[in-house]
Formats: C-alpha cells, structure tokens, sequence
C-alpha cells in the first residue's frame, strides 16, 4: 500500500487547467520531493491532497483511504503545513497543540506535545499567546499542529519559506528523525539546496503537468552532467571538443566543456594538450539540482 496515491488528477478553474493529469506514487517511508515554478499547480495539489479542494477529475488515496470517499480516515493519517500563517490569536502555543488534537478525537497527550515543543525549541514559548509570537515561531507551532496527532504521512507545504538558519536546521533535524521512524515526507521548496540534500526521489511540475521524475540521483547523472571549467592560453579550443562546449555563465569568463563521466575527462586534457592549449586554471563542477531545474523547465522533458 502506498502511502499517496494519486491518480489522474485535474483541476479546472473556468478557463484555467490549473492541474492537467498528474499521477504520482509516493511509497511508505519516502522523503519526496515536490518541486515547480511558482503557479506550477503544487499548492493545488497539496490542497486537493488535503481535502481543502476538489478535484475535476482523478482520485487521491492517503495510506489506501480516499480522499473524498473515505475523508475522515484519510485526513486522521495526513500531516499538512502549510504555507500561510493561519493561527488563533486567542490562545497559547500549548492550547493551540491541545485544540489540535481535538480535531482528530484524541485525547490530551501532553507527553508528546511537551517532545515537539522541546524538538522545535518552542518549550519557552508554550504559554505564550499566539499573537505574540515571532514570524519564525509562528510557523515552528504550524509544523507542531502538523505533527501532533502523529501523522505516517506529513506534506511540508514551504515550510521554511522566510525564516531564519536556526529554524531551518532544528526543523530538519526533527523532521529528518521522524523519517528515519518511518514517517513519510512530502516537501514543496524553493530551496533546492534543502530538496537536494534530503529527497530521495523527486517530482517536477510545470503548468499543472509532471515533467520530470526519479530518483535525485538520476535526475543529477540524467540531466545535467558536470562541468570542466577552463582557462585556456597558447592555442584556440581544438575542434573534436568544442560540441561539448556550453555557454560561460556570469562568473565563469573562460570556456566550459559539458561533461557526463568522470572517465571523459583524461581525453578531453589530452585532447587539449594535443592541440598546443596551456591550461591556466581547472575547475570540474558538479551538477547540482539547479542546473537539473533549469534545464527541465526550459525543455520540459521528462
């Protein structure tokens, strides 16, 4: 049983296809990435998941239960954080957790709400009104709201979209935790670095549709390659080499060569040498999933 099925899913508002067919597997134990330009559709699907939208068409199951069908079940396994600050001025951080659970028919857990305060350094802020709190601390207690019914399955919806370092790393360091336990993560992020270094396997959205999707690995070797960064003196860039030649970028001015292996680099020097070029400086690049974003919602390939 997968931990998110979705299936076909659309959404149409008026005109607008704002979702065009999207299948996606999330299996159990997964830390998935969800990635997109801005109006991608990603938020959409996040809401659809969640059961805060409808889809036109298509079908989403959360641990084997539909959203739609079977809602109550699939909500009490779903985790969502959300991307704007929404929260109830009226009450504390730890009556906030408290009414949470309420929400999903449990019952006081103190000991758990006390381990995720601890966990998001929020323990000195529990009795502290929500109005008075910090932008930063406002969004450690959305991910608390998250996390307190204890979730398999959580979608992190930009969460650290805004704040600060300190955040980002307590966040992780948690969130990391609860997937070496088993939960399942599914993470939207403008931060690539952060989808680089934590997903497994990764999807790409562009105008509503997948363009992309494997594993980050793959996405790294598949796409983009490495880059041998050159400067050169003595002679010009001989011919055999200069179809894997590539445009500099604004901080390189001497001449990059696109490589896929790191067994392509001995003949390209040799090649080089061959033709009477005088390496000045030498610098291989690896590709990172920037290169990889850019690439795809340039081409749209999948």
């Amino acid at each position: 049983m997968a931990a998110l099925q979705i299936t076909d899913i659309k959404k149409n508002y008026a005109a607008l296809q704002a979702l065009d067919g999207v299948s996606l597997t999330v299996e159990q134990g997964e830390f998935f990435g969800l990635l997109g330009p801005n109006g991608a559709g990603k938020t959409t699907l996040i809401s659809i998941i969640a059961g805060l939208n409808r889809a036109t068409s298509g079908h989403v199951s959360v641990m084997g239960h539909d959203v739609v069908s079977d809602y109550r079940a699939a909500r009490r396994q779903l985790g969502v954080v959300p991307q704007e600050l929404v929260f109830d001025p009226f009450f504390t951080v730890r009556e906030t957790l408290r009414m949470q659970l309420g929400y999903y028919g449990l019952k006081r857990n103190d000991a758990w709400i006390d381990e995720i305060m601890e966990n998001l350094d929020l323990t000195n802020k529990a009795d502290t009104n929500m109005r008075a709190l910090s932008g930063g601390m406002k969004r450690r207690v959305l991910v608390a709201q998250a996390l307190v019914h204890k979730p398999p399955v959580i979608v992190l919806d930009e969460p650290t979209a805004g704040v600060d370092v300190e955040l980002r790393q307590t966040l992780w360091q948690f969130i990391g935790r609860l997937n070496r336990e088993g939960h399942t993560i599914v993470l939207t992020t403008h931060y690539l670095e952060e989808a680089q270094a934590l997903c497994s396997r990764i999807a790409m959205l562009k105008a509503g549709k997948v363009v992309a999707l494997d594993t980050t690995a793959a996405l790294l070797q598949r796409v983009a390659g490495s880059q041998l960064k050159l400067r050169l003196s003595g002679a010009a860039l001989p011919a055999s080499l200069r179809a894997l030649q590539i445009p500099n970028d604004s901080s390189h001015t001497g001449t990059i060569l696109r490589v896929n292996d790191s067994t392509e680099i001995e003949p390209i020097l040799a090649s080089l040498r061959q033709a009477g070029c005088v390496i000045d400086d030498l610098q291989l690049q690896q590709a990172d999933l920037e290169d990889v974003f850019l690439q795809i919602m340039g081409g749209a390939q999948k």
